[in-house]
């Protein structure tokens, strides 16, 4: 017999179909990776010069959560972050993601990891649409997100519902490196190193070498850091911070759901 929230789930799953189906950002984005997801993790790697682990554990440090709260981690994909927070806190966490793909990749590594798999659930849904009901989690974390959705205003908003006045909201994205020297030399290995190195993976991996670059260069054209935080001010997300890494190639950001 299905439970009430396991009907829920599904209203859920039915929007975020019809959702994806209405966006081409998030078509060709679903697309591009579908067939990913087992060595994503490493295309990460790539892209950041080998720095997105640090940052990640960044991120994961300024939620501080404590062992009996409930974290829900957006845009999971493999479940870096979901396993990252886990590790540090002990918490327990809820891994989202748009993509079955991705999830089953992230189902793959838990698997190895049972004392961290028995405090991580996964479930497929989109960040426009949550299937949570208002302040259901102590604090949130996101990564690789906005570039991915139309209305990152509305996106943020979104997110900010499903946590607990005074809960903490972080994400992970990549950023411009600092110009005059380091920009020159990140577009060229975005635009030809990363697209160069992908071919040595196959044709997929090419495709999606070369859509990272503009994807990335996109968001900041369309919201500079500066427009980014009073997104997240307007979605009543107070305290807010941002920090640059490594030279500004990834950027964390994080701040208080208001009370």
């Amino acid at each position: 017999m299905r439970t009430g929230r396991q009907h829920f789930w599904e209203a859920s799953r039915t929007l975020a179909t019809a959702e994806t189906a209405g966006s081409e950002r998030k078509r060709s984005a679903l697309a591009l990776f579908a067939g990913l997801p087992d060595r994503y993790d490493l295309l990460s790697a790539l892209l950041s010069f080998g720095q997105d682990a640090r940052w990640r554990r960044a991120m994961v440090a300024t939620v501080d959560a404590g062992p009996t709260e409930r974290v829900l981690d957006v845009a999971t994909g493999t479940g870096l972050v979901a396993r990252e927070l886990v590790r540090r806190y002990r918490c327990s966490v809820v891994g989202l993601d748009q993509s079955a793909e991705m999830l089953a990749g992230a189902r793959r590594r838990l698997a190895r990891e049972a004392r961290l798999a028995e405090r991580v659930e996964l479930v497929q849904g989109q960040a426009e649409h949550l299937g949570f009901a208002d302040a259901e989690f102590d604090h949130l974390t996101f990564t690789y997100l906005l570039r991915y959705v139309d209305d990152p205003g509305a996106t943020l908003s979104e997110l900010a519902r499903v946590v607990r006045p005074g809960g903490r909201i972080a994400s992970l994205e990549f950023g411009l490196p600092e110009p005059p020297l380091w920009r020159p030399l990140w577009w060229l290995y975005t635009r030809i190193g990363l697209p160069g190195l992908g071919r040595l993976f196959g044709r997929d991996w090419y495709e999606v070498g070369r859509f990272l670059g503009p994807s990335i260069e996109g968001l900041y054209e369309r919201w500079p850091l500066e427009r980014q935080l009073e997104l997240w001010e307007g979605a009543e997300i107070s305290h807010v911070r941002q920090r640059r890494m490594s030279l500004g190639g990834g950027v964390v950001t994080w701040g208080i759901r208001d009370e």
